[in-house]
């Protein structure tokens, strides 16, 4: 009995030492369950393989995260470390400019939650725009390779070339009467992206007929199947025309056509050889984008509607012309046709857009297109980018019609009271026509408005809701109507008897243009022949 009580008074005494966990101990043994093995059917055993080896990636991949992130920070710490301290030469150099545009952007700041730190915002900010820009990259990447892409085509020459007096062989293209039946003799110059096929698109040859115009369209130097001018200028343009026209026997004076870009060799004509131009007609007439004589309004009138990436590729014109290659090989160098549009990076009014997207003006823009692009060589297109945004040689200011008499002084007095000079009119004398849309975003009207100002004897067609192509091309009653404006009513190709009636014709024909252009421009500016 004692031995019971002791072993019950130091169980007592363990318990008191103890937590009570509420088991008792009655001092009988425990008994374990037997353990059961049953086995599992091979579908259940793959489960449970299939399930373990996707933990299996998960961990690998959490762990492999886990390394990129701590090698982050690593790279992170060394940066501050090195490139970032107080003393680096990057931080000193950088730091004024930093802080400058990081007082400028400090308004952004606003638009974040006041909770948040933008340190630690505007990367991932930043981080989250370029991804989207990746994303949007690719899926225009997948939309293109869907399309289906036309290819361009190289055609056989075709051209009559005629022989420069440099040794350079020019292409030329003429259609309507014949030389010694012509009344008027209409020359051409194509713009950026064409051809002598270009022209004036989709006209009709019995309008030509009726009107008893001779029309003539060149490629310039390095388009279609010209020869390219080692150094060429608008001066070496105008040159070009004035060959052109005694090569191919026109008489008398004739008629210049610009139309877009196609502008600037038109403007060199009235510059360089106005004593053969009978009158210019001009349809969105390009100026120099970045023309000092432009007032501000013009000036931002004309670049407002114009794509980023064309005020671009004028910049690299003016600034870096030799990275326009690039783009050029990217786009209509690709040997794959576009939308003109994108080509040329263009904006386009509705109407124009609807004249564009028809097959007769599509198949019309990419024959012209294979021709204009037959050398596969950018440095043509570089160098009339470049002439577009460069100086000319020439201001539209000098072809303003003045009065330019003999100077003040005693012997320019004598002078004139010993010959009698006369004051005599500088500038472009004859008729200057230009058609402009009024919806055009391509030369915007802006730039008509300008013309308009340095030029006031310059006879300017607005037209309402009319874009930049849609008057121009593939339109048989707006090219009567230009014809009408320009060359009276219709009389038919001359009837020739000989040679000596064709020259007096012509000569009367040229004289009552001549004295037609100064009645009207007395009408208008009776002060420059006082």
């Amino acid at each position: 009995m004692e031995v019971s009580a002791e072993s019950k008074s130091w169980r007592d005494e363990l318990a008191s030492l103890v937590e009570d966990t509420g088991i008792r101990f009655t001092g009988d043994s425990i008994e374990l369950p037997a353990t059961e093995f049953t086995v599992k059917p091979p579908s259940e055993a793959a489960a449970e393989a299939t399930e373990s080896l996707k933990d299996q990636i998960k961990g690998f991949a959490e762990a492999w995260g886990e390394m990129v992130l701590e090698l982050g920070r690593g790279c992170r710490d060394v940066v501050q470390q090195t490139i970032l301290t107080e003393d680096s030469y990057i931080v000193k150099k950088t730091r004024g400019p930093l802080a400058e545009v990081s007082e400028k952007l400090r308004f952004l700041n606003e638009f974040l939650p006041e909770d948040r730190d933008p340190v630690h915002v505007w990367p991932v900010i930043f981080f989250v725009f370029i991804l989207a820009l990746a994303v949007l990259n690719v899926n225009s990447i997948h939309d293109n390779a869907v399309s289906i892409v036309k290819k361009v085509s190289i055609h056989p020459p075709s051209a009559i070339r005629m022989l420069l007096p440099d040794g350079r062989y020019m292409a030329y293209h003429e259609i309507g009467v014949p030389a010694d039946k012509a009344r008027f003799s209409l020359i051409v110059s194509h713009g950026f992206l064409s051809s002598r096929l270009g022209g004036v698109l989709g006209i009709n040859m019995s309008l030509l007929e009726d009107f008893g115009v001779r029309l003539i369209s060149y490629d310039l130097p390095g388009f279609g199947e010209s020869d390219p001018h080692p150094s060429r200028n608008l001066n070496s343009s105008a040159l070009d025309m004035s060959h052109l026209a005694d090569s191919v026997g026109v008489r008398g004076k004739f008629w210049v056509l610009g139309y877009s870009s196609g502008s600037l060799h038109a403007w060199a004509a009235l510059k360089y050889i106005p004593d053969k131009v009978a009158g210019a007609a001009m349809f969105a007439p390009l100026v120099n984008p970045y023309e000092v004589t432009m007032t501000k309004e013009e000036m931002f009138k004309t670049w407002e509607n114009w794509t980023r990436r064309k005020k671009l590729l004028y910049y690299l014109a003016r600034r870096f012309p030799r990275f326009l290659s690039y783009f050029y090989r990217r786009t209509f160098l690709s040997g794959k046709h576009g939308p003109i549009d994108k080509w040329l990076s263009l904006s386009l009014g509705k109407k124009d857009k609807d004249l564009v997207e028809s097959s007769a003006f599509e198949e019309i823009w990419h024959r012209d297109v294979e021709e204009s692009i037959r050398q596969a060589n950018p440095r043509p297109f570089v160098e009339e980018a470049v002439l577009q945004v460069s100086n000319w040689g020439f201001s539209l200011v000098d072809l303003q019609v003045q009065r330019k008499c003999p100077r003040k002084g005693i012997f320019p007095w004598l002078q004139f009271m010993y010959d009698e000079t006369e004051c005599e009119l500088t500038g472009y004398l004859g008729p200057i026509h230009i058609w402009q849309g009024m919806d055009d975003m391509v030369v915007p009207p802006s730039m008509t408005d300008y013309v308009a100002r340095v030029l006031p004897n310059a006879i300017v067609h607005r037209l309402p809701e009319e874009g930049h192509f849609s008057y121009f091309s593939l339109c048989d009653e707006c090219h009567r109507k230009i014809f009408s404006t320009l060359f009276g009513k219709p009389q038919g190709p001359l009837i020739t008897v000989d040679n000596t009636l064709t020259t007096e014709d012509d000569t009367k024909e040229a004289s009552a243009q001549e004295k037609s252009s100064r009645d009207e421009m007395f009408q208008k500016h009776p002060e420059l022949f006082r």
